[in-house]
């Protein structure tokens, strides 16, 4: 664990693994530690995960009442600066999600990709107006109450039935350690309308959302992906707000995969940029025996490039059916 100062706060946070950076986000409950456990030891093989404790929450300082989704983006940029992450892949759960969201509108050439898991464009972008008024006022008076009555309130509403009980013990003794002001002030970020950032996410996105999210409900994860353009949405069945502690090997998977495609898509592209380079100077009489000994360096460049690269297929994994994006199909997690 570690422990950095931005802009006055000390901003806390767990760094494992080793390979490029995946920053994790938590939501308005819990911490980096609690809300990321499956996540910091799986995926510590291939990338370096770091989950902060968002000002307001965990072992950081708590931050203005009203300091934001400006406020919160603006600290984040600075802890990804200040830990030299250079351009990090960028995962957010609930208020983590919208927090990515905003972040990427303000700070567009940071992230690499963005995985948005349960998350919403502000409460007053994917909710209807009185529901968001609802939950507002309902947060700022559980930050009033005593730890146990808060977490009493909402952490029914962050698994499914039939989540194993450890999970949701360890997530419960993470809730009760909350901060009252950090609440009020993630609770108030969370209430704003984030929907004008939506088209202008140019970087890959892929959307996760439980089946049986309360809190979140498919609609809000429809809209998002209608909204997100080439976003790719992943739907866990069974699984509900928290989706990544309730299922995550399907929720692992899905990461890898899409992080997969996405450094494969790189790697085809820089080696199409490559061969068109040494194409432009090395100009010579066309021919059907020079297009097609061009065809062969091509592709045998990218051959070259892709093989040593993408890693074995992992057979363990659970069975994952593609469906069409255009349909707004789902990576349906099976098993």
């Amino acid at each position: 664990m570690g422990m950095v100062e931005i802009d006055g706060y000390r901003v806390a946070y767990e760094r494992v693994g080793a390979g490029p950076a995946l920053v994790l986000l938590h939501g308005y409950v819990g911490d980096g530690a609690s809300t990321w456990g499956p996540q910091l030891g799986a995926l510590s093989d291939d990338f370096t995960v770091i989950a902060w404790d968002a000002p307001g929450a965990g072992r950081s300082s708590d931050p203005p009442d009203r300091i934001g989704m400006a406020g919160y983006a603006n600290c984040l940029a600075r802890f990804i600066e200040r830990l030299g992450l250079g351009k990090p892949h960028v995962v957010g759960l609930s208020f983590g999600g919208a927090l990515a969201i905003d972040f990427c509108r303000r700070y567009p050439v940071v992230p690499s990709t963005l995985t948005l898991v349960g998350a919403y464009a502000g409460w007053a972008g994917s909710l209807p107006h009185d529901t968001m008024e609802r939950r507002l006022r309902q947060a700022l008076e559980l930050s009033e109450v005593s730890p146990e009555a808060f977490v009493d309130a909402l952490l029914p509403t962050m698994f499914s039935h039939g989540t194993p009980a450890e999970a949701v013990e360890a997530f419960r003794s993470a809730m009760l350690a909350f901060h009252p002001a950090g609440f009020r002030a993630m609770a108030r970020a969370s209430a704003e309308d984030l929907r004008p950032a939506l088209p202008r996410i140019e970087v890959p996105t892929l959307l996760v959302y439980g089946g049986d999210d309360v809190r979140a409900p498919m609609a809000v994860a429809d809209h998002l992906h209608e909204a997100i353009r080439g976003s790719t949405l992943v739907r866990l069945h069974g699984a509900g707000h928290v989706c990544n502690i309730e299922a995550p090997d399907a929720f692992n998977a899905a990461i890898r995969d899409f992080l997969r495609d996405r450094r494969a898509e790189g790697l085809f592209s820089r080696s199409l940029a490559s061969v068109r380079t040494r194409s432009k100077s090395n100009r010579a009489p066309s021919g059907p025996s020079v297009k097609q000994s061009r065809h062969d360096e091509f592709f045998g460049a990218l051959r070259v490039e892709l093989e040593p690269r993408l890693p074995e297929a992992r057979s363990s994994r659970p069975a994952v059916v593609r469906m069409p994006l255009e349909s707004s199909g789902y990576l349906r997690a099976v098993g």
